[in-house]
C-alpha cells in the first residue's frame, strides 16, 4: 500500500480513503468533492490528524501548498494520525456491528 510510504495524503475524503489514511497513521489534507465527503473530511481534522478540509471548489495550488506544508512539517499531525492508527488497529468494528444487530433483532 502507498499510504504508509508517504509523509501525508491528499485525498477526496471518501469514508474508505479517510479510514485507509488513518489506519496507515499518515496525516492528511482532505479535499471533499461531494455527498458524505465533507463529513469524513472533518473527522481526521477534528482529532488533529489532518488539516482543515479544502472544499474542491476552493482548491488551488497555493491553498494546497499552504495546507500541506504544516501537515508534513509539524509533528503534531503525524502523532495524532499515529494515535488514530493504534486505536483503529485494536478496534473490533465487525464484532460491534454484530452486537448492534443482535440488540436490534434479539
Amino acid at each position: 500500500m502507498l499510504f504508509p510510504r508517504v509523509a501525508a495524503v491528499v485525498h477526496h475524503a471518501g469514508a474508505g480513503t479517510a479510514a485507509a489514511g488513518l489506519r496507515a497513521g499518515v496525516p492528511a489534507v482532505p479535499v471533499p468533492v461531494t455527498a458524505d465527503q465533507p463529513f469524513w473530511a472533518s473527522r481526521p481534522a477534528a482529532i488533529g490528524a489532518a488539516a482543515a478540509p479544502i472544499p474542491f471548489t476552493s482548491l488551488s495550488a497555493e491553498g494546497l501548498a499552504d495546507a500541506l506544508g504544516p501537515v508534513v512539517r509539524r509533528q503534531t499531525y503525524a502523532r495524532a494520525a499515529s494515535v488514530a492508527a493504534r486505536h483503529l488497529a485494536t478496534e473490533d468494528g465487525a464484532g460491534q456491528a454484530v452486537k448492534a444487530l443482535e440488540r436490534l433483532t434479539g
